[in-house]
């Protein structure tokens, strides 16, 4: 089985600027307007229509993080995370998911799932983790029901349920998520869950290796080896 994701993508996704001109966006934030102080710490955090600068970023995320802003929350979390702009502090990164997350934002939800999980700047709690998946997990969040899935699968947090794993890895997959698409197979080729089921099984781990894991291309090629 692969290993529980913890991939920070969620942090990243893109969000349109409030302002497509840098001057009118830093009026309007230099004015308070929480929207374009977000807006300006993401055009310095990509470098777009100004050079790129980590720390300019982090500065206005903060300002817009302290009006409420729930994007900037989560953006600061992550750099605060990944120490980009700002000295590296898990703690205060646990801090922002927890304000965005508690405004049912599902990348914060996400996220401090992950530092639960891996007790970083929190103190471990499966539990917790758990809880803070399955949010985002109700929201749509692929990675959070693959996460939220392998911790059914293993146990972790949740009393262990093959079958409840299955249905969430079968959520995530059908949105793309490979590791799901592979852990699918490998429930469907050993019988995890559901009745084993070969050409289920080759199906799966044909559609994670068209989406380039190598394991899953060596599963399919040893499943067609054996005629199915």
């Amino acid at each position: 089985m692969s290993k529980l994701s913890l991939s920070l993508f969620a942090a990243l996704l893109s969000v349109s600027v409030v302002a497509s001109d840098f001057n009118d966006t830093q009026r309007l934030a230099n004015q308070g307007d929480a929207d374009a102080q977000f807006s300006l710490g993401y055009m310095y955090y990509h470098g777009e229509g100004v050079s790129q600068d980590y720390q300019k970023a982090a500065e206005w995320y903060q300002l817009a993080a302290n009006q409420g802003d729930a994007n900037a929350q989560l953006k600061l979390g992550y750099m605060y995370e990944s120490s980009e702009g700002v000295r590296q502090d898990y703690q205060k990164a646990a801090e922002l998911y927890e304000l965005a997350a508690n405004q049912g934002d599902a990348d914060a939800q996400y996220n401090l799932g992950n530092m639960y999980y891996g007790g970083e700047g929190v103190s471990q709690d499966y539990q917790k983790a758990a809880e803070l998946y399955q949010l985002a997990a109700n929201q749509g969040h692929a990675y959070a029901k693959y996460n939220l899935g392998t911790m059914y699968y293993g146990g972790e947090g949740v009393r262990q349920d093959y079958q409840k794993a299955l249905e969430l890895y079968q959520l995530a997959a059908n949105q793309g998520d490979v590791d799901a698409q592979y852990n699918l197979g490998y429930m469907y080729d050993n019988g995890k869950g559901i009745r084993q089921n070969k050409a289920s099984a080759k199906e799966w781990f044909g559609k994670a290796c068209d989406n380039g894991d190598q394991s899953s291309c060596d599963a399919y090629e040893m499943l067609n080896e054996d005629g199915y």
